[in-house]
């Protein structure tokens, strides 16, 4: 399999949010509106304009802290990507997936797309759709800059060398080569579904104690609010005859 993709060594992430940073300039996305609620994580969840977000989970036992987990999210750049497997049946233009690198890219077509369905194929849950213009984003691997031979902009900045990005084969040896040194200390480690997608994450613990939606076997299922259950339900059937 060809194509690029990320490591992410969880085990040398400090959370300095500098690869969240990064990832608003680059894109030029706008800042989110936070407040304090009770965590050291900020915003509280990805949105059309946060790609990327350094998760916290703070690990107890006995009433006594733990560990303290950090989690920089994004898209997995699925190899056989759901979302657009399901937007394929509507306008197999509205999601791309580049066929030298194999980064999944939204279009402004997803705006004719159902947020719910996309989201929903989604193991990772990661689509989000701007309120206004319906259009759906994510992060886009930085393609702009890869194509020119740059690294993705949150790969650029990380100062521990824990985001790694190069060809898939270069980054799975590396994984796996760390994942060897790092069992030494963290029996319970594994890389995250690592056949499945371009951005493979070392997990020191469990996975879903950084994330529920950490892997695709630990994602429960989507739950819809009602106000999106009734929008279901009132959308018009359509037909796929073309």
């Amino acid at each position: 399999m060809q194509g690029k993709s990320f490591f992410i060594d969880l085990t040398r992430c400090t959370a300095c949010r500098g690869c969240q940073v990064a990832c608003k300039q680059w894109h030029k996305l706008p800042a989110e509106e936070t407040r304090n609620w009770g965590s050291h994580q900020n915003p509280k969840d990805l949105s059309f304009i946060t790609y990327k977000l350094v998760r916290f989970q703070e690990i107890t036992q006995n009433g006594r802290m733990q560990d303290w987990l950090f989690f920089p999210e994004q898209c997995r750049h699925c190899v056989d990507p759901p979302c657009k497997l399901t937007a394929d049946m509507y306008d197999d233009k509205a999601i791309l997936q580049d066929p030298v690198t194999g980064a999944v890219i939204f279009t402004e077509r997803t705006k004719k797309l159902d947020i719910m369905e996309i989201r929903g194929s989604c193991p990772y849950d990661i689509p989000r759709q701007d309120a206004d213009s319906k259009i759906m984003g994510k992060c886009d691997m930085c393609l702009d800059r890869v194509q020119n031979g740059l690294l993705p902009a949150c790969v650029q900045v990380c100062p521990t060398g824990a985001m790694n990005f190069g060809d898939r084969e270069e980054m799975m040896d590396l994984a796996k080569e760390r994942l060897k040194t790092v069992q030494k200390r963290y029996p319970e480690a594994v890389l995250g579904d690592a056949e499945a997608v371009r951005v493979i994450y070392l997990y020191a613990r469990k996975p879903e104690q950084y994330h529920s939606f950490a892997v695709a076997s630990a994602a429960p299922l989507r739950q819809f609010t009602r106000k999106e259950l009734l929008a279901r339900l009132r959308k018009p059937v359509t037909t796929m005859l073309g």
